[in-house]
């Protein structure tokens, strides 16, 4: 193999922020964070905005994130959560 043209594969810990789950896997992935694991080491660590521990399909629970009001002006538009167009 040639020397140089391959990435750091390394041990990462993944945190998910919204449900303040962690897990450790390998990674290409690049961080400037660290963070201490359970078994003492440190590793690099990635911030997950969603993972299985907060995502509706695995949960079973409906978060609705609602960012600068998107979701009022698509029920404006369009009408309120219910309604079809058949009527």
């Amino acid at each position: 193999m040639k020397e140089g043209i391959h990435p750091d594969y390394r041990y990462v810990v993944f945190e998910d922020e919204s449900a303040g789950f962690r897990f450790l896997s390998r990674s290409t992935v690049k961080t400037n964070d660290k963070t201490q694991w359970t078994d003492g080491n440190t590793y690099p660590l990635y911030k997950l905005e969603i993972s299985s521990a907060s995502h509706p399909f695995f949960t079973g629970k409906q978060k609705l994130m609602d960012t600068a009001g998107r979701v009022d002006r698509f029920r404006k538009r369009y009408g309120q959560a219910g309604q079809t167009a058949a009527g």
